[in-house]
């Protein structure tokens, strides 16, 4: 096999040109047998086989610096740094990252996991480069669909003013995620509507009207390649008219097509566009035809393209439900993604109300100010963002939400731990960041009716809400009775002394089991299901802490700044009598691994929240 002569960097430059073709099939070949296995994320990774290799041929790594936009599709690059063997442990428990990594490989220059940041980190590598006077080449590769995203722009704007070579490839496979939307899309896929190119298009046509005998025989010539003209002209124009050189577009499987662009765009002393054309999910056919659902896959039968493991329920798919519920209730109720609608949920929305559906691309911060606007306009909109994302957008949900008083409400999907795609997506900053915001309320659901409940509750509920809820499997119903949904107020669901466990969301299921093996002990807690973070019940608590002790908080989020502070204040201004044990996360990033590992590491499972609980018993009793 070609790749067993690929052990460290650089050695792709030792394969004869001609072998260029077997090596990208047996790449492919690689991938499809390890991801079939681990689960990652497939249709992109197929899709950069040959643009990988390329870049690979053109570059010395890791002198010169290489940046990959999300970095999903960064798989034939570890392959092609000496990273082979990882792939049997590929998202796994202490395994390799899907991510590029800096601990695993000073070919990684950044632990990315976010869209559209490439180009900035890129042009600052290169303005660095200019400052130290080195010589190394730059390159960034961003996708089409991270082009959605105004910071790509941003940096585009900003990249006329180097004084130095930067490359920055765009991979155009018209997707993001799902398919691609919006204005850029449509540059892409529709340059014949340009202005500019029918303007010239018409002046070639009328000068050569004009000559005699040949003119008319010119026009039918033209007109036949005015296909590969528009191709060629038109991306051009719209780089080239904000200060950026453009190549292109690229056959993206073409791997002598692309080392000869990739040399020449080294040679030139100022930002310059190589733009390659790919198929997502190129080789393999059930990746091609849905590369949705082949973006981030579990593992799955190559014979037959379908999943392995049987899905229970998730929190998703009750929020769809219920959002579909409400759609049906009232035409105010619209939904927007950051192109995620099949993550999130939405597509049942947009199947059954296209009208009030919108995808506005990888543009989170545009999805926040966008939902005022509609919901100024009288509709009541819902924002369906994962938690890792919705950080972007801080600024606009304090600005042009809560300060707006505006009616918006956001689902705030994959709150906590994701397992295996790690530090970048996990959802544990969301509850700190969101208690700072005035006006804003925040709840979180312990099982997925009581977020079909939550739902209804926001329906007409007078002003900005957000609900938290995990990513992965949902209780349908983890106790039978239930208490009506009232503003601001918690739930007992056990009753008993000394030890009050005070439990949002989804860590009320572990609290659940932790109580069982609690009272198989010989101790009674009380176990509150807090509903609310924002505003919590402070009644409640000030009504039991006369008969509990300890009262322990649990949260899916990280200390700082979230809900075991906020009740950690609120017990000493009022100088209730408990002993806090506040058993959030650390303020510290997570590696990627299984959930059940991550949370018996964090003590988040019944048998390390009973520990914690006994330990600070016996220091009371002490």
């Amino acid at each position: 096999m070609l790749l067993d002569s690929i052990q460290h960097i650089n050695d792709i430059k030792k394969i004869d040109p001609k072998d260029y073709p077997a090596l990208a099939a047996e790449i492919r070949r690689f991938l499809l047998e390890k991801v079939s296995k681990t689960g990652g994320h497939l249709s992109a990774n197929l899709g950069v086989v040959e643009l990988t290799m390329a870049l690979h041929l053109v570059l010395d790594l890791p002198k010169d610096k290489l940046i990959f936009d999300v970095g999903h599709q960064c798989y034939t690059h570890k392959l092609l740094t000496g990273r082979r063997d990882g792939f049997d442990t590929l998202r796994q428990d202490g395994g390799m990252s899907g991510f590029p990594k800096t601990a695993e490989s000073e070919c990684d220059l950044f632990d990315t996991g976010h869209s559209s940041t490439s180009i900035s980190m890129g042009l600052g590598l290169a303005q660095a480069r200019e400052l130290s006077g080195e010589k190394y080449t730059v390159v960034s590769v961003i996708g089409d669909g991270s082009m959605t995203g105004g910071m790509a722009f941003e940096a585009l704007n900003n990249a006329t003013e180097l004084k130095g070579n930067f490359i920055i490839v765009l991979n155009d496979n018209g997707k993001s995620i799902g398919d691609n939307v919006g204005g850029m899309s449509g540059a892409f896929q529709n340059l014949r509507t340009a202005p500019r190119y029918n303007r010239i298009k018409q002046s070639v046509k009328n000068t050569l009207d004009r000559i005699p005998s040949v003119g008319n025989s010119m026009v039918r010539t033209i007109g036949k390649a005015k296909d590969a003209v528009k191709q060629l002209l038109l991306p051009s124009m719209v780089f080239e008219d904000m200060g950026l050189t453009y190549l292109g577009p690229i056959d993206g499987h073409n791997v002598k097509a692309m080392v000869k662009a990739f040399e020449a765009a080294k040679r030139l002393d100022r930002a310059v566009i190589v733009h390659v054309v790919t198929t997502k999910g190129k080789g393999y056919r059930f990746a091609e035809e849905d590369p949705e659902r082949f973006h981030g896959i579990g593992p799955f039968d190559i014979i037959t393209g379908k999943e392995l493991r049987k899905k229970d329920k998730s929190y998703t798919e009750y929020a769809s439900e219920g959002l579909l519920s409400l759609g049906d209730k009232d035409e105010r109720v619209v939904g927007i993604t950051a192109a995620m609608a099949g993550g999130t949920g939405l597509s049942a929305f947009q199947k059954r109300y296209p009208d009030r559906f919108f995808d506005v691309g990888i543009a989170e911060q545009h999805a926040v100010s966008f939902a005022s606007g509609l919901a100024k306009g009288g509709y009541k909109p819902y924002v369906c963002i994962y938690s890792t994302f919705l950080q972007r957008a801080y600024d606009q949900i304090v600005h042009d939400v809560a300060l707006q008083d505006a009616k918006v409400t956001f689902l705030i999907d994959r709150a906590g731990l994701v397992g295996a795609d790690g530090a970048t997506h996990h959802g544990m900053l969301d509850a700190g960041f969101l208690q700072t915001v005035p006006g804003l309320t925040l709840m979180s659901p312990r099982d997925g009716e009581e977020l079909k409940e939550m739902l209804e509750f926001s329906l007409h509920f007078a002003g900005p809400l957000a609900i938290r809820y995990p990513r992965g499997a949902a209780p349908e119903a983890l106790y039978t009775q239930r208490s009506p949904l009232v503003y601001g107020q918690a739930e007992i669901l056990e009753e008993g002394c000394d030890i009050l466990i005070f439990a949002m969301g989804a860590m009320v299921k572990a609290a659940k089991a932790a109580c069982e093996k609690l009272r198989s002990e010989g101790l009674t807690p009380t176990l509150v299901n807090g509903r609310f973070a924002k505003p919590f019940d402070k009644q409640l608590l000030r009504a039991l802490s006369g008969s509990h002790k300890v009262l322990v908080v649990l949260e899916e989020n990280n200390k700082s700044g979230a809900l075991g502070e906020q009740i950690a204040e609120f017990c000493e201004e009022e100088t209730l009598a408990y002993r806090l044990l506040n058993l959030a996360a650390e303020d510290a990033f997570y590696p990627h691994g299984s959930e059940t590992k991550l949370k018996e590491t964090l003590e988040w499972d019944p048998d390390g929240i009973c520990r914690r609980i006994r330990e600070t018993v016996q220091e009371i009793n002490a």
